[in-house]
């Protein structure tokens, strides 16, 4: 990753079972009526067949996995997201969120992949900010994975191929910010068209969205 990149979790502490999950939205920061989160796009590059970390990405997309977490009640998966609180910033917010939900550490980049807004079903309708989100999505290259974390009761993770994690993305945000990671490690071209399109390749059957993430408003 660039420069721009860092080391969000050395405040954290080394084994998750010293750690409790945040509760309650006592520190929760806000943007006007916005309630204002953090999450990112945890991602490895995969081994070889000698167990050694590949040295590039070359032009095989299928190098490249992300991480998604399970969540209580759904088939779908997602990515760690959660409350930016007032004590920390927007960069620590996100690292936090992937270590409680995903058990995950490692580098932020602070150039984020973008920002939604996100709006629950029976709300999507309305032009109020009230009782919507405000997301800022960052890339996350995973470097530690803890055998145990705080909310490992209801999310459990899974490293998924690019192909099998746009099956899974519940969301068009998600997606959005999925295609935005890829066209920054070069995985796939920029996508220029506003429409979708389809490209497939060994990982199977991408679907390419334009991120036009500033001002979107997804669903969460």
């Amino acid at each position: 990753m660039s420069g721009l990149a860092c080391e969000c979790s050395a405040a954290m502490s080394s084994s998750s079972d010293k750690v409790a999950a945040r509760k309650g939205r006592l520190r929760q920061r806000y943007d006007n009526e916005y309630r204002l989160v953090a999450g990112c796009v945890p991602y490895r590059v995969k081994n070889d067949d000698e167990g050694n970390t590949c040295s590039s990405l070359g032009d095989d997309p299928a190098e490249v996995e992300v991480l998604m977490i399970s969540t209580p009640n759904r088939t779908d998966m997602v990515f760690p997201k959660g409350g930016w609180e007032d004590d920390e910033d927007v960069y620590q917010a996100a690292s936090r969120e992937a270590m409680e939900e995903a058990g995950v550490k490692g580098i932020i980049n602070r150039a984020a992949l973008g920002h939604w807004v996100f709006k629950s079903k029976s709300s999507q309708n309305s032009n109020s900010p009230r009782g919507a989100c405000k997301g800022y999505i960052f890339v996350m290259e995973v470097t530690e994975e803890l055998e145990s974390w705080p909310e490992q009761a209801t999310h459990s993770r899974r490293w998924v191929s690019p192909g099998e994690a746009y099956q899974l993305c519940r969301y068009d945000w998600m997606r959005e910010a999925l295609t935005a990671l890829l066209e920054r490690l070069s995985v796939i071209e920029p996508v220029a068209a506003a429409t979708a399109q389809e490209l497939t390749d060994q990982a199977g059957m991408y679907m390419m969205l334009q991120a036009t993430s500033d001002g979107a408003v997804a669903l969460c």
